[in-house]
Parts: structure tokens; sequence; C-alpha cells
């Protein structure tokens, strides 16, 4: 399911910024507005597909510490 996820919302990401790039209104700074949305929005699916990802595989995996509740004899001190 991760690497669906991962296509799937770079559709997403992608047809926002195919829109927002040609929603821009014409003028002199439109060169500037286009490369702006344009660098947000890959840099805000980048960032959302490393913590996705990250979350998905972990390097580190985490530490459970057991507790034995096996109710026979222990050093419960109750």
């Amino acid at each position: 399911m991760g690497l669906l996820t991962i296509f799937i919302s770079l559709i997403v990401f992608a047809a926002i910024g195919v829109g927002a790039f040609y929603l821009v209104p014409k003028g002199p700074d439109q060169i500037l507005y286009r490369s702006s949305i344009t660098l947000t929005i890959v840099c805000t699916w980048m960032m959302w597909a490393v913590t996705y990802l990250a979350q998905v595989n972990p390097l580190i995996r985490p530490e459970r510490n057991w507790v034995s509740h096996s109710g026979g004899g222990g050093s419960g001190g109750h």
C-alpha cells in the first residue's frame, strides 16, 4: 500500500501544480509566481513523501519491554 499511496499523492500534487501553474495571471511577475508555486509544490510533496516513507519502514525498530504477569510467586511486594 505504501508505493500506491506515494503515486496517488504524486498525481494529486502534480494536478494541483499544473492547475496553479496555468491559473497564474499574466503580468511582469508571472515567471516569479510560477517558479514559487512549482518549488512549493515539489518541496511539500517531497517532505510529505519522506515523512510517510519513514513511518512505513522505520530504520530503527521500537524496543518493547515486556513485563511478565504470570501470577505465580514474583517479587511484587504487594
